[in-house]
């Protein structure tokens, strides 16, 4: 598919057409990881680091009261020798 390069400011931007966005697996994505292989503009999904967002979702679980212990507390035979 041809597309146009245009002006955009001091750079130049192409508009991603939205099936070729959903074909390439991008959806509603607002980041995307662009880099320059061999001659090539190559533009994937973003990467997120494992447990991102862990935090806040605890945070969130948190104010609302429901970060209960699923199995509730339990302990080993040993735990009453150990010291803290």
């Amino acid at each position: 598919m041809e597309v146009s390069i245009r002006p955009f400011g001091n750079s130049k931007g192409i508009v991603l057409p939205k099936p070729i966005l959903a074909q390439a697996g991008f959806g509603d994505a607002e980041v995307a990881d662009l880099t320059v292989e061999d001659g090539a503009i190559v533009l994937r999904k973003a990467t997120r680091p494992p447990r991102s967002g862990w935090a806040e979702a605890a945070e969130t679980l948190a104010r609302k009261g429901d970060d209960e212990l699923v199995m509730g507390e339990f302990g080993n035979e040993a735990d009453a020798e150990l010291s803290w």
